[in-house]
Order: structure tokens, then sequence, then C-alpha cells
């Protein structure tokens, strides 16, 4: 299977459109789709096909029955991922359902391709139903590779994410959690490293208690920051707040050693670290408030929690998710090369610390071209997903979760 960019439209199909309605590029680009499925060995004549398919594949067959792991070198399973999606937290869109969902999902198959060599394929569930996303994902997996939880509302995101990986012997890695984190801590690694300060001298408020708020907060304690503290609307999550989910109570009893209460803009007085993933606006008096030197990185697209104008006035270094401006926190940097680092050693998960190796090796991608508008590299850096790739097989054997 390969995630190509084809083009099955016909000369006339730009013709289709009413006389009036404009031509727009995006409709145009997705009808189709924006995936084939293509064969890796020709099938010319009658040799190819009794060697392609019967009586040859029966061959294959036995000795795979005879010996599961053979799988993984005759047939695809080792080399292409699962992208799963209920349709409830797409991009920006929130719950558009699943067919909605399947335009994300092919770019996302197309992005492992693209930036990671990984084939990908897009699977759209018609359910919510956490235990039904669960027991339709473990049927599924026999032939994957790994799978890519995407666009699944938290909280319910968390379960699925931690029961696929207690029943599967291969990775599940729900993107919009530890891409996130990933890219955040590869981005924050250099900011601390151009402003002189190790991450553990750095206190760090987050705004946003969903998926990527929580996952991020928990791997900047891994790789061992000073301090963080997560704001939802309600403000800062702390353990006196008695209105909290489960999730919410974990990481409130993980974070905030300051014991912060309050709004989020009294959090952020004095803190060194600003990372949205929200939405909404912070006042540009809170972003005053913060200590000299301040790293602001307002991740929520199309409009950032503090506009890069704004946050200029008062930070050393700013990024945001968009990539009209400097340092973009994309995740495309971090799972193609995440995702093809696990394949490679048929990893049987995705650990933490394969996880803090594709952040280390994703800063270090930037080396001596360090600048303030310059903490993290281009998605179409070619550098990037060979040196993640490296990096997160090698923490994989060192861990000892690789089969190979």
């Amino acid at each position: 299977m390969a995630a190509e960019i084809v083009n099955p439209r016909s000369e006339t199909d730009t013709a289709e459109s009413a006389p009036d309605e404009p031509f727009d590029p995006a409709f145009a680009l997705h009808r189709g789709g924006k995936m084939a499925i293509t064969a890796t060995v020709p099938v010319r004549d009658k040799d190819d096909l009794s060697l392609a398919y019967t009586p040859g594949v029966a061959k294959v067959c036995t000795a795979i029955a005879e010996n599961p792991e053979l799988v993984h070198d005759y047939t695809w399973k080792s080399q292409v991922v699962a992208v799963v999606t209920d349709g409830t937290a797409v991009l920006g869109l929130g719950d558009i359902g699943p067919e909605a969902s399947l335009p994300v999902m092919e770019g996302k198959a197309i992005l492992f391709k693209q930036f990671g060599g990984v084939d990908a394929v897009p699977i759209a569930l018609a359910t919510t139903d956490t235990d039904e996303i669960i027991e339709t994902v473990v049927r599924l997996a026999p032939s994957f590779g790994g799978v890519n939880l995407e666009d699944i509302s938290a909280p319910r995101c968390f379960e699925i994410e931690r029961r696929l990986q207690d029943r599967l012997d291969i990775p599940v890695f729900h993107d919009d959690q530890h891409g996130t984190a990933v890219v955040t801590l590869a981005a924050l690694r250099n900011a601390a490293k151009l402003t002189g300060r190790g991450i553990g001298e750095l206190r760090a408020v987050i705004s946003g208690a969903g998926a990527a708020g929580v996952a991020i907060a928990k791997f900047l304690l891994a790789a061992g920051i000073g301090d963080v503290a997560v704001a939802d609307r309600k403000g800062v999550v702390s353990t006196d707040r008695d209105d909290l989910t489960d999730v919410k109570h974990e990481i409130a009893a993980l974070t905030n050693k300051a014991r912060l209460s309050g709004p989020l803009e009294a959090a952020l007085s004095g803190a060194d670290v600003f990372i949205g993933v929200s939405g909404g606006t912070v006042p540009e008096p809170a972003v005053a408030s913060m200590a000299p030197g301040a790293f602001v990185f307002a991740m929520a697209n199309p409009n950032p929690e503090v506009h890069p104008d704004v946050a200029h006035r008062y930070a050393a270094v700013v990024a945001t998710g968009r990539s009209d401006y400097p340092n973009q926190i994309n995740n495309v940097l971090a799972f193609p090369g995440i995702f093809a680092g696990a394949l490679q050693v048929r990893a049987s998960r995705i650990t933490e610390g394969m996880k803090i190796a594709a952040a280390e090796a994703l800063a270090d991608v930037v080396g001596d071209e360090l600048a303030a508008d310059y903490v993290i590299p281009s998605p179409f850096d070619e550098r990037v997903a060979p040196a993640v790739t490296a990096a997160v097989a090698a923490a994989a054997r060192a861990e000892g979760v690789a089969r190979r």
C-alpha cells in the first residue's frame, strides 16, 4: 500500500461546479480522495499471478500459520499503521462524525508516508462508545504494525489508549497527546538552551486540560521541568477543587508544586513558560506579568491564545501552531519518525524514553543554527525524520521493547 497523492479526476471535473461558483483548490485537490492502494510487485502474466496469489501464496500462509512471527517478514504488517478515529475531536472542528473526519485521516496517512516512509490506513469508526472502539481496534490489530489514535475526544482518549496498549503487543499512540508533547519539549529544550537555562529551572503554565494539555504536563515532568501548572476554563487544576474529573484529579496530584489556585492570569505572574492548547485569548497584562526572558508557545490554530505581535513584546521566544510564523509546533515533526523507529525494531510499545529520545533528536537537528526564531526545525527539513527514527529505534532497544 502506498499513500500517494493521485489525480483520478477527468479533465471535465473542474467544470462540474455551477458557473457562478468560484474555483476552490481545496475541493479540487480532495476530489476522489488523497490516497490510493498500489501494488509493490508486478502481476504481468500467469506466472506472476501464480506467485502473488494462488497457488504460491498458500506456501507463505502455511509458513506463517506454523510460525506467526513470519507475518512481519512476508506481509505488510510491520510497515503499516492504522489511523483510527471516531470523529469526535477533529482539528478545530470538534465532533463532526466519522465520515466528515475522513479527509483529515487521509491527510494524516499521507503525512506518515511523505515524512516517515510509513504506510497508513485511515479507519473512521461509526461508534463513540469506549468499549466498542477498543474491541474493534483489537480485532483489526492483526493487520497492522501500530495504531495511531487520532481526534478522539478527552477524557475517553486516555482510557482508550491505555486499555488498547494493555491488550496489544504493537505500539498504540494517541498523537494529539504525545506528538504535541514531543514537539513542545523539543522547542522548550532549545529555547532554554538559547537563554542559558535548563528546563529544571523553568516554571510553566499550560492553558488547556484536554488531551494535549494533560500529556504535555506529564511529559514535561518526565523530562525534569521545575514546575508546571495546568489550567482549564475554571482556573488552575489544583487539589483544593471539588469539580475535577478523574484525569484532572491525577494531573492535580502530579503538578503545581507552587500550590497555585485561581485563574490562569494569576498563575502566569512570574511564570517562565506559557503553553497554550486551549483556544481563547490571554489578556496582554497577564503576558506582561511573566518573568523576564519568558517563552510563549501559543499553539491554538488558527487563532493563537496570544497573538505573536503581543507575545514578542514580552517574550524571548515565541512559538505557535501556525505555518506562517516562525517556530511552528507541528506534530508532523514527531509522529512519522516515532512510528518509523518503532516499526523498524518491531517495538511492542512506545515508551516515555522513546518519546524523550525523539524530542532530544528533534531539538538537536537545529544545532548551531539556534536562534529566537528557530528553536524547532521545519517539517520539510529532510534531517528530521531520519534523526527521530534512529533515536527512537535506539531507545526502544535500550528499554527492552524492541524485538529485532
